[in-house]
């Protein structure tokens, strides 16, 4: 019996498919999504992975050592791994995705949004409506796969200044050398879209399927939106790119990021949304702080600092 167990052993270790199987296993997290209920809506945030970002290049306005310290506050070093959030707004009738993560363009880093959608029961066909608060490709990336709308009956909105600025070659002199990649891959992942006659322009402020409200935070792109949702007194912002570097950003607002299109305006923008949470004391989903990215902001002196949502189990009740 000993040498008939030693020979499976033998077998499977030798097996590079079953190795590869029973590292996938245990290499992955439980499916990405996390409820909460504001009034009678039900949030679901749904990830499409982590990316690790160098802050120390991407990151303006603060030098190395100051960089290093407040990562360091946190637990983290200026090599961040960064997580890429998508929430669904589900009132019962209608499922409203908010962004739609990188899709096929991190390769393994993003593009688990549809999987964790499935899993979170909302297959990409379910989803009505698709409201991006940028055109960048770890928030517009994943809206096509394969060459097709990844999710086929959604209409698609964004504010028309990014799809004009994005969808136009010509403006890749308005951008860092290290940016104009994003306008090869608007066009490759929008043009299906475009294409099927799903998308849908606005211009914010602006009122959206679901009495969702829209409102400009242009700065980081020229249309980029954060998008206001309410239901029995309680408010939910949803805000896009405002932080990426929440250990750096909440305590400094005046660090900037190369991502950004305008980088004093995108400054001046964080610190009126910033203060705006504060202030209001909304909550806040938040695309690149740690999944599930739920919470509050507060006031800590002249800054500010980040107050997650506490874990919940008891929905509907």
């Amino acid at each position: 019996m000993k040498i008939i167990l030693m020979l499976v052993a033998s077998l499977i270790i030798s097996s590079p498919a079953l190795a590869a199987e029973q590292a996938t296993a245990w290499d992955q997290q439980a499916p990405g999504y996390y409820r909460m209920m504001l009034g009678k809506l039900r949030i679901t945030a749904v990830s499409d992975g982590t990316v690790t970002v160098p802050l120390n290049t991407l990151l303006t306005n603060i030098s190395p050592e100051k960089l290093q310290q407040t990562m360091a506050r946190d637990a983290m070093t200026p090599q961040a791994e960064t997580s890429i959030n998508a929430y669904v707004i589900d009132d019962g009738k209608k499922r409203i995705l908010v962004d739609t993560g990188a899709g096929e363009l991190f390769g393994h880093n993003g593009g688990h949004l549809v999987t964790n959608l499935a899993a979170a029961g909302y297959p990409a066909e379910s989803i009505d409506v698709v409201l991006l608060t940028h055109i960048h490709a770890d928030h517009s990336g994943g809206v096509s796969l394969a060459g097709k709308p990844a999710f086929p009956k959604a209409k698609v909105y964004v504010d028309k200044r990014d799809v004009d600025f994005w969808l136009n070659p010509a403006n890749v002199r308005r951008v860092e050398a290290s940016q104009a990649h994003t306008f090869a891959e608007s066009e490759h992942t929008l043009r299906p879209v475009i294409s099927a006659g799903l998308l849908r322009t606005f211009l914010a402020p602006a009122m959206l399927p679901g009495g969702i409200q829209a409102e400009s935070t242009a700065g980081h792109t020229p249309g980029s939106v954060l998008y206001r949702v309410e239901s029995e007194g309680q408010t939910l912002v949803l805000w896009g790119d405002i932080i990426h570097a929440k250990a750096v950003q909440m305590p400094e607002p005046e660090v900037a990021i190369h991502f950004d299109v305008n980088q004093k305006q995108a400054i001046a923008t964080r610190e009126k949304i910033l203060k705006q949470a504060a202030d209001e004391g909304y909550w806040v989903a938040a695309a690149h702080i740690a999944f599930p990215g739920l919470g509050h902001v507060q006031h800590e002196g002249k800054a500010y600092r980040w107050v997650p949502g506490n874990y919940t189990t008891q929905l509907g009740h």
